[in-house]
C-alpha cells in the first residue's frame, strides 16, 4: 500500500460508519450481462502522477469497453485523500461501483458492511481463487471471513540503491545491517546527493517503514487479542531508528520531512538527488522517471545486528493494493466483470509492467518481465521475510495515528528541535489513548 491522510474526523466517521453503511448497502440489482452500464472506477495513484495514472489506465479501459460494451468513468485519487474519500462513500452510500484500496485497510474497510464478499460464489464468477497468490490473498480481510477485496498490485519493500554511486565510493555490496547501512549512506552523502530519500510526511510510508523496525526489534503494535500496545522501548526504539536518518546520521535531507505525496522521495532517487530509497516495488516508475536501469541496484531492508530479543527477520510489510466493489453499486454484473478483467492474466503483465509491481495471479509471471534479479528479490521478500499489518477493525485508525505522530517528529528532528526516547514514548501513549 501507499500514502494516505486520515483525519481526526475520518476516526470518528469510522466509529459510525458500520450502522451507516449496514442501511444504505443495497446491491441495486444489475442482473444481466452489465452490457451499456457506465462504471465507476476510482484508482490509486501507481504511477508517477495523476496524469500518468490516467495515461497507463485509459487504453485498458478501452479495451474492457470493446470487449464488454461496459464503459467506465475513470477518477485517480492521490493517496492523501483515497481513505477520506472511502469513508465518506461509506457512510453517504455515493461511492463509486469499483475502487482500488491499500491491502492493510482491508480487515478496516471490511467491518463497514459496506463491500461486497467475494465468497467462492462470486469467486468464481472473478475466475476462481486459485488463480491468486496465497500471499496476496492473505491481505484481503479478516481471518475466518470471506474477504472483501482482491488483489490487483502485489508489492513488498526493499532497498533501491544507485549502483554509480555505491561504486564511487568505493562500496562494492549493499548493506545487510543497519550498522552498514548508515555507514554507506555517510560515505555517498556529498554536496550532490543525499544518502537516504524518505517520503516523511506520508502517513503510511511512515507506518510501514516503522512497523517494519518494530517487527525487527522484537515489538508489536497490538497484542494477540487485538488491544493496542503502542508504548513499548521495541516500538520507541524502532521510531527512533526512523528519525535518526535526519536528527543523528544526518544523512537525509531535512526537507523530506514535508514529502507527503507518495512520488517524491522516489523521484529523488531516480533524478540522482539520493543514493538510496526504502521504497516498494517501483522499477516501472523509475523507468519513467527516466533512472538507467544499469544503475539500479535492489536489495532486503537491513536487519539490526546482532538480532534483538524476540526480533524477528522481518524486511517488509505485506504490501498491495486490492480491488473493492461497493454493495451499493447498481451494476453488479457489470463491477465483478471489471474485476475479473483488471485481474486476468493479460492484463496484470500489461499493468504491472508498466507500474514495476508484482503481479497478484500466478499465471503473469510466465512474462519474461518478470523474470529479473529485481523481481526476483521482491518475490522472495514476499514469500520469507514479509509480515501483514495487524488484521483488527482499528487497523486504519492504528495507521493515521502512528503515521501521523511519526510525520510530526520528524518535522521536529527536520527543523533541529530535540525528540528524545521520552517524547517518542509520549507521543505512542497519547496515539494509544486516541484510539482506544
Amino acid at each position: 500500500m501507499r500514502g494516505t491522510r486520515f483525519t481526526a474526523t475520518a476516526v470518528g466517521v469510522l466509529a459510525t460508519m458500520t450502522l451507516v453503511a449496514a442501511c444504505s448497502s443495497s446491491s441495486g440489482g444489475g442482473g444481466g450481462s452489465g452490457k451499456g452500464a457506465t462504471l465507476t472506477y476510482w484508482a490509486s495513484n501507481q504511477g508517477t502522477s495523476l496524469d500518468n495514472d490516467k495515461q497507463v489506465l485509459a487504453p485498458e479501459l478501452a479495451k474492457f469497453t470493446k470487449q464488454t460494451g461496459i464503459k467506465v468513468n475513470l477518477k485517480v485519487v492521490p493517496w492523501s485523500d483515497l481513505l477520506n474519500n472511502i469513508l465518506t462513500a461509506t457512510t453517504s452510500g455515493k461511492g463509486p461501483d469499483v475502487l482500488n484500496i491499500g491491502n492493510t485497510w482491508s480487515a478496516s474497510l471490511q467491518a463497514t458492511g459496506a463491500f461486497v464478499p467475494f465468497d467462492d460464489s462470486v469467486m468464481n464468477q472473478i475466475g476462481g481463487k486459485g488463480r491468486f497468490l496465497a500471499g496476496s490473498l492473505s491481505a484481503t480481510g479478516a481471518a475466518g471471513q470471506a474477504p472483501t477485496a482482491v488483489p490487483i498490485y502485489s508489492l513488498a519493500y526493499g532497498l533501491y540503491y544507485n549502483k554509480k554511486y555505491f561504486a564511487a565510493a568505493g562500496i562494492s555490496q549493499p548493506p545487510t545491517t543497519w550498522t552498514e547501512f548508515v555507514a554507506d549512506a555517510k560515505k555517498v552523502t556529498t554536496p550532490q546527493h543525499w544518502g537516504l530519500s524518505v517520503e516523511g510526511g506520508s502517513v503510511s510510508e511512515n507506518i510501514h517503514n516503522v512497523f517494519t523496525f518494530s517487527q525487527q526489534e522484537g515489538g508489536a503494535f497490538f497484542d494477540s487479542a487485538g488491544k493496542p500496545t503502542f508504548d513499548t522501548p521495541q516500538n520507541v526504539a524502532a521510531i527512533k531508528r526512523y528519525l535518526d536518518f535526519i536528527r543523528t546520521d544526518k544523512i537525509t535531507n531535512p526537507s523530506n520531512a514535508e514529502y507527503a505525496q507518495g512520488t517524491e522521495a522516489l523521484a529523488d532517487f531516480a533524478k540522482g538527488k539520493s543514493a538510496m530509497v526504502l521504497w516498494q516495488a517501483a522499477s516501472g516508475s523509475l523507468a519513467q522517471l527516466g533512472m538507467n536501469a544499469a544503475d539500479i541496484g535492489v536489495a532486503p531492508m537491513p536487519l539490526p545486528d546482532p538480532t534483538p530479543a524476540g526480533g524477528k527477520k522481518v524486511t517488509s510489510m505485506v504490501a498491495g493494493i486490492n480491488l473493492a466493489v461497493f454493495k451499493t453499486t447498481k451494476h453488479m454484473d457489470a463491477a465483478l466483470k471489471f474485476v475479473k478483467f483488471m485481474t486476468s492474466t493479460p492484463e496484470q503483465k500489461v499493468l504491472n509492467k508498466t507500474y514495476g509491481s508484482l503481479p497478484s495471479v500466478q499465471d503473469a509471471y510466465s512474462d519474461p518481465a518478470f523474470k529479473t534479479p529485481a523481481v526476483d528479490t521482491f518475490k522472495s521478500i514476499l514469500s520469507t521475510s514479509a509480515a501483514p499489518l495487524p488484521a483488527v477493525a482499528s487497523e486504519s485508525q492504528f495507521e493515521t495515528l502512528i503515521g501521523t505522530a511519526v510525520k510530526n517528529m520528524l518535522a521536529d528532528a527536520a527543523s533541529g528541535k530535540s525528540v528524545s526516547d521520552a517524547d517518542i514514548s509520549s507521543q505512542l501513549k497519547a496515539a494509544q489513548q486516541q484510539l482506544n
